[in-house]
């Protein structure tokens, strides 16, 4: 998708545009970040991505996938940050979004605004099924939204939540399969009911 559009004049401007990429764990959010940056490389437009400075599962420094795929990325403290880092890119992607303090929205309007491709990949609600930091206000600035599903673990619905596995209620808790499941709306409603983890 182009972010080149022609002026009434004549002259190629860039036009900004903020899509965001959200669904719950294991439902290949990153894995379509990585996608959508690789294509921007492809074409050769100049692209820089960004993860939380706390996200070091897989990588200090790379975005990388479930599936084991990964890209080069700056890990950043804050939002304000990713301002400071951005000089003459055209896309920039940012990962893990929900971790990020409020300030990501501005962040996101202000590149928009300055003619840059911003790929937005989070999750959208948390272990407990409520929006997820900054993510809601993103869905709601972004000119695009993708929801992306996983696959229910017990069921084979579609998924509607990471449920956690493990005993803890802060929301922040980095983990992967061993600490959440991906749930459908009814089975994660019975694994509440329950209160245990499933099967």
């Amino acid at each position: 998708m182009s972010n080149v559009i022609a002026s009434a004049g004549g002259e190629m401007i860039r036009q900004g545009r903020v899509e965001v990429i959200c669904g719950s764990m294991f439902s290949g959010k990153t894995e379509e970040l990585i996608r959508r940056m690789r294509r921007a490389e492809f074409a050769h437009q100049r692209v820089e991505i960004f993860k939380p400075s706390i996200d070091v599962r897989y990588s200090e420094e790379d975005v990388v996938s479930h599936e084991g795929n990964s890209i080069r990325s700056t890990p950043v403290d804050s939002s304000s940050s990713i301002l400071l880092m951005v000089s003459d890119q055209q896309v920039v992607g940012i990962d893990e979004a929900q971790f990020f303090d409020p300030g990501i929205v501005d962040v996101c309007n202000q590149l928009a605004a300055r003619g840059v491709r911003v790929i937005v990949a989070g999750l959208d609600m948390d272990f407990a099924g409520k929006p997820f930091g900054p993510m809601p206000a993103l869905c709601a600035i972004a000119d695009e939204v993708s929801k992306q599903h996983a696959i229910c673990v017990r069921c084979g619905a579609l998924a509607y939540v990471s449920h956690r596995i493990v005993a803890g209620d802060r929301q922040v808790m980095l983990g992967e399969k061993d600490e959440y499941e991906p749930l459908c709306r009814h089975c994660y409603q019975e694994a509440c009911a329950t209160h245990r983890p499933l099967p």
